[in-house]
Protein backbone atom coordinates (compact mmCIF):
# COMPACT_ATOMS: atom_id res chain seq x y z
CA UNK A 1 0.00 0.00 0.00
CA UNK A 2 1.32 3.47 -1.00
CA UNK A 3 2.63 5.30 2.12
CA UNK A 4 2.33 8.97 3.20
CA UNK A 5 3.33 11.17 6.22
CA UNK A 6 1.56 12.69 9.11
CA UNK A 7 2.16 14.22 12.34
CA UNK A 8 0.45 11.97 15.10
CA UNK A 9 -0.20 12.58 18.86
CA UNK A 10 -0.05 9.24 20.58
CA UNK A 11 -1.31 9.64 23.92
CA UNK A 12 -3.32 13.34 25.77
CA UNK A 13 -0.28 15.66 26.37
CA UNK A 14 2.40 13.82 24.28
CA UNK A 15 4.47 14.81 21.63
CA UNK A 16 3.82 15.18 17.98
CA UNK A 17 5.69 12.17 15.56
CA UNK A 18 6.35 12.43 12.42
CA UNK A 19 5.31 8.76 11.08
CA UNK A 20 4.35 7.11 7.86
CA UNK A 21 0.96 5.88 7.49
CA UNK A 22 -1.12 4.04 5.07
CA UNK A 23 -2.32 6.50 2.50
CA UNK A 24 -6.76 6.52 3.67
CA UNK A 25 -9.27 5.08 0.99
CA UNK A 26 -12.67 7.02 1.25
CA UNK A 27 -15.80 5.17 2.58
CA UNK A 28 -19.24 6.11 0.96
CA UNK A 29 -20.03 9.75 1.30
CA UNK A 30 -16.33 10.69 1.88
CA UNK A 31 -13.67 12.08 -0.36
CA UNK A 32 -10.47 11.63 0.10
CA UNK A 33 -8.17 15.08 0.14
CA UNK A 34 -4.76 15.75 -1.02
CA UNK A 35 -3.26 18.11 1.07
CA UNK A 36 -1.84 21.07 0.67
CA UNK A 37 -1.68 23.06 3.28
CA UNK A 38 -3.13 22.97 6.98
CA UNK A 39 -3.44 26.20 9.53
CA UNK A 40 -2.31 25.61 13.05
CA UNK A 41 -5.24 26.57 15.46
CA UNK A 42 -5.31 27.03 19.08
CA UNK A 43 -8.12 25.07 19.47
CA UNK A 44 -5.27 22.11 18.49
CA UNK A 45 -5.05 21.77 22.19
CA UNK A 46 -7.68 20.10 22.69
CA UNK A 47 -6.04 17.03 20.85
CA UNK A 48 -2.48 18.20 21.78
CA UNK A 49 -3.25 17.97 25.56
CA UNK A 50 -6.32 16.07 25.34
CA UNK A 51 -10.22 16.91 27.42
CA UNK A 52 -12.21 16.67 24.91
CA UNK A 53 -15.00 13.96 25.42
CA UNK A 54 -14.54 10.78 23.84
CA UNK A 55 -11.25 11.35 22.09
CA UNK A 56 -9.29 8.57 20.76
CA UNK A 57 -5.67 8.52 19.87
CA UNK A 58 -3.46 8.38 17.73
CA UNK A 59 -4.86 11.31 16.56
CA UNK A 60 -3.70 13.37 13.88
CA UNK A 61 -4.88 17.29 14.27
CA UNK A 62 -5.54 20.01 11.71
CA UNK A 63 -9.10 21.58 10.95
CA UNK A 64 -8.01 24.19 8.63
CA UNK A 65 -7.26 22.38 5.48
CA UNK A 66 -6.67 23.59 1.94
CA UNK A 67 -6.32 21.11 -0.80
CA UNK A 68 -7.60 19.08 -3.98
CA UNK A 69 -9.97 15.96 -3.66
CA UNK A 70 -7.85 12.84 -5.65
CA UNK A 71 -10.49 10.00 -4.64
CA UNK A 72 -14.46 9.64 -3.91
CA UNK A 73 -16.27 6.80 -1.91
CA UNK A 74 -19.69 5.55 -3.22
CA UNK A 75 -22.45 7.61 -3.83
CA UNK A 76 -20.44 10.97 -3.78
CA UNK A 77 -22.19 12.69 -6.70
CA UNK A 78 -21.37 16.09 -6.14
CA UNK A 79 -17.72 16.36 -5.47
CA UNK A 80 -15.34 15.30 -8.49
CA UNK A 81 -11.11 14.68 -8.13
CA UNK A 82 -9.29 17.93 -8.85
CA UNK A 83 -11.91 20.11 -7.45
CA UNK A 84 -9.91 22.69 -5.11
CA UNK A 85 -11.51 22.32 -1.61
CA UNK A 86 -11.21 23.19 2.18
CA UNK A 87 -12.37 21.83 5.11
CA UNK A 88 -12.80 23.59 8.23
CA UNK A 89 -14.16 22.68 11.81
CA UNK A 90 -17.47 21.61 10.98
CA UNK A 91 -17.26 18.24 10.23
CA UNK A 92 -21.15 17.09 9.52
CA UNK A 93 -24.25 18.38 9.98
CA UNK A 94 -25.03 15.36 13.04
CA UNK A 95 -22.55 17.70 15.37
CA UNK A 96 -19.56 15.73 14.47
CA UNK A 97 -15.93 17.93 14.60
CA UNK A 98 -13.00 17.76 13.44
CA UNK A 99 -11.47 16.48 16.61
CA UNK A 100 -13.66 13.52 15.75
CA UNK A 101 -11.74 12.03 13.17
CA UNK A 102 -7.73 13.00 11.75
CA UNK A 103 -7.25 16.32 10.14
CA UNK A 104 -4.93 18.14 7.74
CA UNK A 105 -1.10 17.39 9.62
CA UNK A 106 -0.97 14.54 7.21
CA UNK A 107 -0.68 14.29 3.21
CA UNK A 108 -4.08 13.05 2.78
CA UNK A 109 -6.61 13.26 4.66
CA UNK A 110 -10.48 11.24 4.38
CA UNK A 111 -13.68 13.96 5.17
CA UNK A 112 -17.40 13.23 5.21
CA UNK A 113 -19.04 14.98 2.15
CA UNK A 114 -20.62 17.30 4.57
CA UNK A 115 -17.61 18.82 5.81
CA UNK A 116 -15.67 20.16 2.49
CA UNK A 117 -15.73 23.83 1.03
CA UNK A 118 -15.33 24.69 -2.77
CA UNK A 119 -12.39 26.79 -2.40
CA UNK A 120 -11.68 29.79 -5.49
CA UNK A 121 -8.89 28.65 -7.66
CA UNK A 122 -7.31 32.03 -7.10
CA UNK A 123 -6.19 31.61 -3.82
CA UNK A 124 -2.87 30.92 -2.49
CA UNK A 125 -3.52 27.43 -0.06
CA UNK A 126 -0.97 28.72 2.27
CA UNK A 127 -3.16 31.90 2.88
CA UNK A 128 -6.71 30.38 2.28
CA UNK A 129 -6.29 27.34 5.44
CA UNK A 130 -6.51 29.88 7.94
CA UNK A 131 -9.99 31.38 6.74
CA UNK A 132 -11.37 28.25 7.11
CA UNK A 133 -11.01 28.32 11.15
CA UNK A 134 -10.14 32.27 12.07
CA UNK A 135 -11.38 33.59 8.88
CA UNK A 136 -14.72 32.35 8.77
CA UNK A 137 -15.24 33.06 12.66
CA UNK A 138 -14.42 37.04 12.44
CA UNK A 139 -16.42 36.90 9.18
CA UNK A 140 -19.62 35.13 10.46
CA UNK A 141 -19.49 37.10 13.73
CA UNK A 142 -19.34 40.24 12.23
CA UNK A 143 -22.26 39.46 9.20
CA UNK A 144 -24.28 38.34 12.20
CA UNK A 145 -23.75 41.08 14.14
CA UNK A 146 -26.37 43.49 13.39
CA UNK A 147 -23.86 45.79 12.10
CA UNK A 148 -24.46 48.03 8.76
CA UNK A 149 -22.22 49.60 6.40
CA UNK A 150 -20.74 53.11 8.02
CA UNK A 151 -21.83 51.67 11.87
CA UNK A 152 -19.59 52.08 13.72
CA UNK A 153 -17.93 48.55 14.70
CA UNK A 154 -14.94 47.86 17.15
CA UNK A 155 -12.27 45.08 16.64
CA UNK A 156 -10.82 44.37 20.92
CA UNK A 157 -7.26 42.24 19.69
CA UNK A 158 -5.06 42.54 16.66
CA UNK A 159 -4.07 39.31 16.68
CA UNK A 160 -4.89 35.85 14.99
CA UNK A 161 -8.42 36.25 14.94
CA UNK A 162 -8.74 40.38 15.31
CA UNK A 163 -6.07 41.10 12.22
CA UNK A 164 -8.74 39.55 9.66
CA UNK A 165 -11.49 40.79 11.61
CA UNK A 166 -10.21 43.88 11.02
CA UNK A 167 -9.99 43.34 7.76
CA UNK A 168 -13.38 41.80 7.29
CA UNK A 169 -14.60 44.79 9.40
CA UNK A 170 -12.92 47.44 6.75
CA UNK A 171 -14.46 45.59 3.45
CA UNK A 172 -17.96 45.68 4.84
CA UNK A 173 -18.37 49.50 5.18
CA UNK A 174 -18.08 49.57 8.99
CA UNK A 175 -16.13 52.02 10.45
CA UNK A 176 -13.91 50.48 12.29
CA UNK A 177 -11.80 50.92 15.36
CA UNK A 178 -8.99 48.31 16.48
CA UNK A 179 -8.30 48.13 19.95
CA UNK A 180 -5.02 46.86 21.40
CA UNK A 181 -2.68 47.04 24.23
CA UNK A 182 0.25 49.40 23.62
CA UNK A 183 0.86 52.10 20.41
CA UNK A 184 2.54 49.48 19.06
CA UNK A 185 -0.17 48.28 17.41
CA UNK A 186 -1.32 51.57 15.95
CA UNK A 187 0.52 51.59 12.52
CA UNK A 188 -0.64 47.99 11.83
CA UNK A 189 -4.47 48.53 12.37
CA UNK A 190 -4.61 51.54 10.32
CA UNK A 191 -2.81 49.19 7.36
CA UNK A 192 -5.54 46.41 7.85
CA UNK A 193 -7.82 48.82 7.86
CA UNK A 194 -8.98 50.88 10.89
CA UNK A 195 -10.30 54.16 11.32
CA UNK A 196 -9.03 54.45 14.47
CA UNK A 197 -7.36 52.92 16.84
CA UNK A 198 -7.84 52.87 20.97
CA UNK A 199 -4.77 52.01 23.00
CA UNK A 200 -6.89 50.21 25.74
CA UNK A 201 -3.57 50.34 27.80
CA UNK A 202 -3.50 54.01 27.34
CA UNK A 203 -7.41 54.97 27.65
CA UNK A 204 -10.77 53.83 28.48
CA UNK A 205 -11.39 52.32 25.13
CA UNK A 206 -15.60 51.87 25.72
CA UNK A 207 -15.32 55.68 26.50
CA UNK A 208 -13.62 55.93 23.54
CA UNK A 209 -16.50 54.39 21.96
CA UNK A 210 -18.81 56.41 23.29
CA UNK A 211 -17.47 59.44 22.08
CA UNK A 212 -17.94 58.07 18.76
CA UNK A 213 -21.13 57.31 19.53
CA UNK A 214 -21.11 53.73 20.88
CA UNK A 215 -20.24 50.96 19.26
CA UNK A 216 -23.13 49.12 17.31
CA UNK A 217 -21.07 45.82 17.59
CA UNK A 218 -17.84 44.78 18.82
CA UNK A 219 -15.96 41.72 18.10
CA UNK A 220 -13.95 40.52 21.07
CA UNK A 221 -11.33 38.21 19.57
CA UNK A 222 -8.32 38.76 22.23
CA UNK A 223 -8.84 35.28 25.06
CA UNK A 224 -9.36 37.94 28.04
CA UNK A 225 -13.11 38.22 30.28
CA UNK A 226 -11.67 40.96 32.17
CA UNK A 227 -11.17 43.26 28.41
CA UNK A 228 -14.11 42.22 27.65
CA UNK A 229 -16.01 43.19 30.59
CA UNK A 230 -14.36 46.55 30.14
CA UNK A 231 -15.37 47.48 27.00
CA UNK A 232 -19.46 46.61 27.65
CA UNK A 233 -19.90 50.15 28.23
CA UNK A 234 -18.50 50.91 24.72
CA UNK A 235 -21.49 49.25 22.96
CA UNK A 236 -24.35 51.95 21.58
CA UNK A 237 -28.34 51.45 21.34
CA UNK A 238 -29.20 47.96 20.66
CA UNK A 239 -25.32 47.26 20.54
CA UNK A 240 -24.12 43.52 20.12
CA UNK A 241 -20.58 42.50 21.90
CA UNK A 242 -19.82 39.32 19.29
CA UNK A 243 -17.91 36.67 21.98
CA UNK A 244 -15.28 34.60 19.56
CA UNK A 245 -12.34 34.77 21.60
CA UNK A 246 -12.24 31.41 23.30
CA UNK A 247 -11.23 31.64 27.40
CA UNK A 248 -12.79 30.51 30.65
CA UNK A 249 -12.49 33.80 32.76
CA UNK A 250 -15.83 35.06 33.22
CA UNK A 251 -17.09 38.37 31.61
CA UNK A 252 -18.90 40.48 34.68
CA UNK A 253 -21.41 42.57 33.55
CA UNK A 254 -24.49 44.12 35.45
CA UNK A 255 -27.92 43.84 34.05
CA UNK A 256 -28.11 47.39 34.34
CA UNK A 257 -25.61 47.55 31.61
CA UNK A 258 -27.66 45.43 29.17
CA UNK A 259 -30.83 46.47 30.27
CA UNK A 260 -29.73 50.12 29.71
CA UNK A 261 -29.81 50.72 25.64
CA UNK A 262 -30.65 47.08 25.00
CA UNK A 263 -27.09 45.22 24.58
CA UNK A 264 -26.43 41.91 24.07
CA UNK A 265 -24.09 39.53 24.81
CA UNK A 266 -23.37 36.78 21.63
CA UNK A 267 -21.35 33.78 21.54
CA UNK A 268 -20.24 33.39 18.14
CA UNK A 269 -18.25 29.62 16.62
CA UNK A 270 -17.04 29.05 13.82
CA UNK A 271 -19.74 28.00 10.87
CA UNK A 272 -20.77 25.18 8.41
CA UNK A 273 -19.04 24.67 4.93
CA UNK A 274 -21.19 26.98 3.32
CA UNK A 275 -20.49 29.77 5.44
CA UNK A 276 -16.60 29.04 4.87
CA UNK A 277 -16.84 29.26 0.88
CA UNK A 278 -18.93 32.71 1.55
CA UNK A 279 -15.63 33.64 3.55
CA UNK A 280 -13.44 32.14 0.84
CA UNK A 281 -15.46 34.14 -2.22
CA UNK A 282 -15.50 37.47 -0.26
CA UNK A 283 -11.53 37.04 0.52
CA UNK A 284 -11.26 36.63 -2.76
CA UNK A 285 -12.95 39.32 -4.24
CA UNK A 286 -12.04 42.28 -1.59
CA UNK A 287 -8.34 41.26 -1.12
CA UNK A 288 -8.77 40.11 2.41
CA UNK A 289 -5.63 37.90 3.72
CA UNK A 290 -4.27 36.29 6.90
CA UNK A 291 -0.50 37.10 7.54
CA UNK A 292 0.84 33.93 7.87
CA UNK A 293 4.25 31.80 8.94
CA UNK A 294 5.03 28.71 7.22
CA UNK A 295 6.28 25.37 8.47
CA UNK A 296 6.86 22.25 6.37
CA UNK A 297 4.99 19.25 8.00
CA UNK A 298 7.83 17.59 9.61
CA UNK A 299 8.23 21.07 11.64
CA UNK A 300 4.78 20.25 12.73
CA UNK A 301 6.38 20.39 16.59
CA UNK A 302 7.97 23.40 16.08
CA UNK A 303 4.99 25.43 14.46
CA UNK A 304 2.57 23.91 17.45
CA UNK A 305 4.90 25.52 19.91
CA UNK A 306 5.14 29.07 17.85
CA UNK A 307 1.55 29.34 17.64
CA UNK A 308 1.03 28.60 21.18
CA UNK A 309 3.83 31.15 22.52
CA UNK A 310 1.20 33.98 21.04
CA UNK A 311 4.54 35.58 19.17
CA UNK A 312 3.27 34.44 15.49
CA UNK A 313 2.84 36.71 13.10
CA UNK A 314 -0.20 35.83 12.74
CA UNK A 315 -1.28 32.50 11.66
CA UNK A 316 1.28 29.78 11.17
CA UNK A 317 0.41 27.19 8.68
CA UNK A 318 1.63 23.91 7.15
CA UNK A 319 2.52 23.10 3.94
CA UNK A 320 3.22 19.37 2.51
CA UNK A 321 6.34 19.88 0.18
CA UNK A 322 6.28 16.89 -2.01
Amino acid sequence: MAKMKAAQITKAGGDFEIVEREIPQPGPGQVRIRVQACGVCHSEVFVKEGGWPGLEYPRVPGHEIAGVIDAVGSGVTQWKTGQRVGVGWHGGQDGTCLVSYDGGYQEYMVAPVEAVARMPESLDVAEAAPLLCAGVTTFNALRHSGALPSDLVAVQGIGGLGHLGVQFAHKFGYEVAAIGRGPSGAALAKKLGAHVYIDSAATDAAAELQKRGGARAIVATAPSGKAMSSLIDGLGPNGTMMVVGATTEPIQVAPSQLITNMRRLHGWASGVPADSEDTLKFAELTGVRPMIERYPLEKAAEAYARMMSGRAEFRVVLTMER
